[in-house]
């Protein structure tokens, strides 16, 4: 199954320049690690959401997981078109809030190739 209303995700300006791409983040440094090694940067960051969406479209869900309470976490897992061109495979959340039918880009993070 694709994302429910794909098409309209979002991805907040924040969640990529103070979260994926900010190595001063404690919780997000690493992912900017990775992310920076790819091409992806804080002053173009349109770019990796632009990314973000078309893997969206590009990847079917792997796994829903209701959280009580807040909504929905759809999972997605494929190759990341990157600036590099190298594409690595990524994990991507997705929540559609309860009540909502948006999702809202929650989190990304690297997959250890098989």
């Amino acid at each position: 199954m694709k994302l429910p209303n794909y098409e309209r995700c979002e991805v907040p300006e924040a969640k990529i320049t103070k979260y994926l791409l900010n190595l001063g983040s404690i919780n997000g440094k690493s992912k900017a690690q990775f992310f920076l090694a790819f091409g992806f940067t804080i002053d173009k960051w349109e770019i990796m959401a632009q990314a973000f969406k078309q893997h969206a479209a590009d990847h079917e869900v792997t796994a829903v997981v209701p959280r009580q309470s807040f909504g929905t976490n759809y999972v997605i897992e494929g190759a990341l078109l990157t600036p590099d061109g190298r594409n690595p495979l990524v994990r991507v959340i997705w929540t559609i809030n309860v009540g909502g039918d948006i999702p809202r880009l929650t989190s990304a993070y690297p997959l250890k190739e098989a």
